[in-house]
């Protein structure tokens, strides 16, 4: 992993694949980190076997990059942000972004504010709940609070506790995350995201909304339907990778 500084943080990305490859910066989801994300699924390496250069970070708070405390600092603009600030680090003008749940937020947030620099978008793991969000999240960050995680109820509580557990997370940062990412998109900003977009969710997946809707919304979108998977299994479908680089092969940069 390298490190650069933005807004005062050490951020952890990886730069790899051919640098004669339209790049494409991949965004992780909530409790994981760009290895788990992306490495762990194939994605990197399927990715970089196809000619493209990858370039995946560690979104703060999570992974190597730095922890904060503060709920403010996990908006999904500032989280944006930092996506764009690694693409000037690295001097890449525009790139393919890709993000999967929380990482297909702030991917939606990234263009909506620095527009010019997404050449496609790619949203895994996230529909409508990009605008109509999915559900409670306070008991998540209870569970990822307690000294005691046998007394969690909470279904989802419990599976991103145990989650963050296995991966040795800084669960004090991802509670502080989980507060205030979850801003919503409205529509009207939704409808203005003009790149070409794919909308991947699994059929069994009940965090993220549909994706058909949201495709409906948007001008040069189109959903695609990952077959039988949840939201955490979903992440390195073999169909999802088959239909990605189809897309990418559709609208090169």
């Amino acid at each position: 992993m390298t490190n650069f500084v933005y807004d005062g943080l050490q951020i952890a990305y990886r730069d790899e694949g051919p640098r004669e490859g339209d790049p494409i910066l991949l965004i992780h989801g909530f409790a994981s980190n760009r290895r788990i994300n992306w490495v762990e699924t194939g994605w990197t390496k399927t990715l970089a076997e196809a000619g493209y250069r990858v370039v995946s970070f560690d979104n703060r708070g999570h992974g190597d990059s730095e922890k904060l405390y503060d709920p403010e600092a996990y908006t999904p603009p500032r989280m944006a942000d930092d996506a764009a600030a690694l693409l000037d680090h690295l001097e890449i003008p525009k790139a393919h972004i890709m993000g999967y749940s929380m990482g297909g937020r702030i991917g939606a947030f990234l263009a909506r504010d620095h527009g010019p620099r997404v050449a496609t978008l790619t949203l895994g793991g996230i529909g409508m709940a990009l605008i109509e969000g999915s559900g409670d999240w306070k008991p998540v960050a209870e569970a990822l609070l307690t000294d005691e995680p046998g007394k969690i109820t909470d279904p989802t509580g419990q599976e991103f506790r145990a989650f963050a557990d296995r991966t040795g997370a800084d669960r004090k940062a991802l509670a502080a995350c989980i507060e205030s990412n979850r801003i919503l998109l409205s529509a009207e900003d939704v409808a203005r995201i003009e790149q070409p977009t794919l909308i991947a969710v699994g059929t069994e997946d009940t965090i993220a909304g549909s994706p058909h809707d949201l495709a409906a919304l948007m001008p040069n979108a189109v959903a695609f339907d990952i077959e039988r998977r949840s939201h955490l299994i979903a992440t390195g479908d073999k169909t999802f990778k088959a239909r990605m680089l189809e897309f990418l092969e559709e609208h090169p940069l």
